[in-house]
């Protein structure tokens, strides 16, 4: 069987790992001169910055992407975060993520709890907003902004622009296989793993090379075309999300149009410290609910030092795109690292924004519309099709094993 897989992003990366191991021949096209899209490294300076949003797995050595990489004996190592998250306070004070609750009333501490137990077989049926969601429950300004901190961080969201019922999914996650985790070597050492076991395994990977188009004969998806040669496949796995997709071949499905329009990405900005000494002097996620604009910061070398030259920390702060300004948005992020780390040197290094043609997510969270086409055996993986309740990497692991169910490759 011959499986051809369209970018060499950790989507298509993982899923041409999975096919090659149960014995396709695989070959992958990626138009761009490296491997890994926005999930690999960006050396720059004597530091490894990532291409993507962080050097972060959010479930850490127990979530989806950690089993998926287990299964296809991928090198991988990863650092789970110790604590998981801390909490920056209004007063600057910092409070472990779950004890957020002790600082609320003891009638709000029982009425969340009695609300989450419920959630976690009974989501909103509707697309209400996870904070119309917390609103209707609670009049908390501490978790309103904690909801927009947390969505912030995980989903490059407002909490307003994501639905209750996805968010409760995550939540569900987060207790059910903890995290997050850091990546030794960053985020280029998993793709790098992966693009080293499709090899092994007989695959192919090109680089610099463009489909033209995919191949379709009475509604089956036949191979592709890349910069004019043809080849034949019996699966074709789109790593670029529904939308690209479905330019490069004629789609008539006018319900199946209307549903990719109805998507949108999501949209963030990454600012790189360089500092002397710890900021933040551990490797879990501050969220910072206070900050204008920054949801959340990480410091990657309290896991691993490589990520700096010697004597150096990096640290990552991440940020949801509120508004269409990206200077000001910009400007609004830096203002608070100014309040956030007041008494601390540190340099930056390198300001990344991540929208239009590279967003942090294709298709933002709540809005996917899963992995299948009207065509068959013609599949998308990615960030443009998520599993349901996954963040961002973990979401990408999760729809590749969906459509790896759908395949019967276990």
């Amino acid at each position: 069987m011959r499986a051809v897989v369209i970018g060499a992003g950790l989507g298509g990366l993982l899923a041409g790992a999975k096919l090659s191991k149960a014995g396709y021949n695989v070959e992958i096209f990626e138009r761009l001169p490296f491997i890994g899209g926005r999930f690999t490294n960006l050396e720059y300076k004597g530091f490894k910055l990532s291409t993507g949003a962080l050097h972060m797995i959010p479930h850490g050595s127990r979530g989806p992407l950690s089993q998926l990489l287990r299964e296809v004996e991928a090198k991988v190592t990863i650092i789970d975060s110790n604590p998981m998250a801390i909490i920056k306070k209004e007063d600057e004070s910092d409070i472990e993520f779950h004890d957020f609750k002790k600082e609320l009333s003891v009638t709000k501490q029982v009425k969340l709890g009695t609300i989450l137990a419920y959630s976690l077989k009974f989501k909103p049926k509707s697309d209400i907003s996870f904070r119309d969601w917390t609103l209707k429950f609670f009049n908390d300004e501490l978790l309103l902004r904690l909801a927009d901190s947390y969505c912030g961080w995980s989903l490059s969201l407002a909490a307003k622009d994501v639905p209750a019922h996805e968010v409760l999914e995550i939540i569900d996650n987060m207790y059910r296989y903890k995290g997050p985790g850091i990546p030794a070597g960053g985020c280029g050492a998993v793709t790098e793993s992966l693009s080293n076991i499709i090899k092994s395994n007989g695959g192919k990977i090109n680089t610099k090379t463009c489909v033209d188009r995919i191949l379709i004969k009475d509604g089956v998806a036949k191979g592709v075309s890349a910069n004019g040669k043809v080849i034949d496949a019996d699966i074709v796995i789109s790593d670029i999300g529904h939308h690209e997709t479905s330019r490069m071949y004629e789609c008539r499905d006018e319900k199946y149009l209307g549903f990719i329009k109805t998507t949108r990405p999501s949209r963030g900005i990454k600012i790189c410290l360089s500092s002397d000494e710890p900021l933040i002097g551990h490797s879990g996620v501050l969220f910072t609910p206070y900050a204008e604009r920054i949801n959340g910061i990480n410091e990657v070398t309290n896991a691993d030092p490589s990520f700096a030259p010697p004597g150096k920390h990096l640290v990552m702060s991440h940020q949801a795109v509120i508004s269409d300004d990206l200077n000001n948005e910009i400007t609004l992020g830096l203002g608070d690292l100014k309040k956030l780390f007041p008494d601390k040197k540190y340099e930056v290094l390198l300001i990344q924004s991540y929208s239009g043609g590279w967003p942090v997510n294709r298709v933002s969270s709540g809005s996917d519309i899963g992995y299948k086409t009207p065509v068959c055996n013609l599949y998308i993986v990615g960030d443009g099709a998520k599993g349901k309740g996954g963040i961002e990497v973990e979401g990408v692991a999760l729809g590749v094993r969906n459509v790896m169910k759908e395949i019967g490759v276990g």
